[in-house]
């Protein structure tokens, strides 16, 4: 599913026009990273939690020339799924 399928679905649920539906479902997804940008959590029960971790600075090789590269520091997001989400697919 990708998000034109997703605001297909929502649309199908709550009617309106499929403006209106991918208006919603950008919203969320706009909100999801507005509070992930803050360093904040996103939880949604039985779902799962989306989160924001600090990867470390790091040395890494390049492939082709086995060249040693700095990889810097950053941050990336990342999804914990609840156990009901878990054993649903399972």
């Amino acid at each position: 599913m990708n998000k034109q399928a997703l605001a297909e679905w929502v649309h199908g649920k709550l009617g309106g026009t499929k403006v209106q539906a991918e208006e919603l479902v950008d919203g969320m997804f706009d909100a999801i990273i507005q509070t992930l940008k803050k360093g904040q959590e996103v939880s949604i029960a039985g779902f799962g939690i989306f989160s924001v971790k600090s990867r470390a600075a790091r040395m890494a090789r390049n492939p082709k020339t086995g060249e040693q590269v700095k990889v810097a520091a950053k941050k990336v997001p990342k999804f914990r799924p609840a156990k009901g989400l878990k054993d649903m697919v399972a």
